[in-house]
């Protein structure tokens, strides 16, 4: 489904990412790992051409689409939700789902789309009509991956969902990303640094360090690797 070749970005004079090559199947649920300042949100955001590619290739269903504006990316079907949620405090969480849905314009399947996100998160239907910055670090989180789903997305980007959550809202995040992969056939690419929690829930697994990909595999054998374990898993 997406194809990264040798893709390269940054910042200014700064390459972040370096000769990235990865692939993700449809379905899957992918997780990036790494550390800090490792290039995983600049892989996100190089996807989603937020941050400009300055070399390589990047295919969505065999379709180059590293130089189409993010506008016609959402339109294929990509939807990322940023680290740090990035909702629209003043707006009131059923507007904010709204504009989940700006592109489209079939309102009937529309309200089946947030009934059913209401469904994943009960606590969002009870508090439609409350301003979007009002809600718990959490209940932001659930309505920024709310409001992306409103887009109907093939591929789901998400951006650290379970960052500086307590540790049962981390819990029911996850179960929710894996029932949208298995419900909706919604593949997903989750970069994180919960690298546990992610490896649990994740088909495949790529490690990101210094802005390039240093190791790949099944998410069981990388949570088996010893390497892996000191590093990011506190064993």
């Amino acid at each position: 489904m997406l194809k990264l070749e040798n893709v390269q970005s940054g910042y200014g004079n700064k390459l972040a990412i370096k000769d990235v090559s990865l692939e993700i199947k449809e379905g899957e649920i992918i997780t990036l790992i790494g550390g800090n300042g490792a290039g995983k949100s600049t892989t996100l955001m190089t996807i989603c051409n937020v941050v400009s590619c300055r070399a390589g290739s990047i295919k969505f269903q065999d379709k180059e689409i590293q130089k189409m504006g993010p506008d016609a990316i959402v339109k294929l079907g990509i939807c990322q939700v940023p680290e740090g949620r990035h909702i629209f405090p003043q707006l009131s969480v059923k507007e904010n789902l709204d504009m989940g849905a700006f592109l489209r314009n079939d309102k009937n399947e529309i309200k089946k789309d947030m009934d059913y996100v209401y469904s994943l998160f009960p606590i969002l239907a009870e508090r439609r009509h409350q301003d979007g910055g009002n809600l718990s670090g959490g209940e932001q989180q659930m309505l920024a991956m709310s409001r992306a789903l409103m887009a109907r997305p093939k591929l789901l980007l998400l951006d650290e969902p379970s960052m500086g959550l307590a540790p049962l809202v981390i819990k029911q995040i996850f179960e929710i990303i894996k029932q949208i992969n298995k419900e909706n056939n919604t593949t997903i690419f989750l970069v994180e640094q919960n690298a546990n929690q992610a490896l649990h829930i994740a088909d495949r697994g790529y490690v990101m360090e210094t802005g390039r990909i240093t190791l790949a595999g099944p998410a069981q054998e990388l949570l088996a690797n010893t390497d892996i374990q000191k590093a990011y898993l506190g064993i």
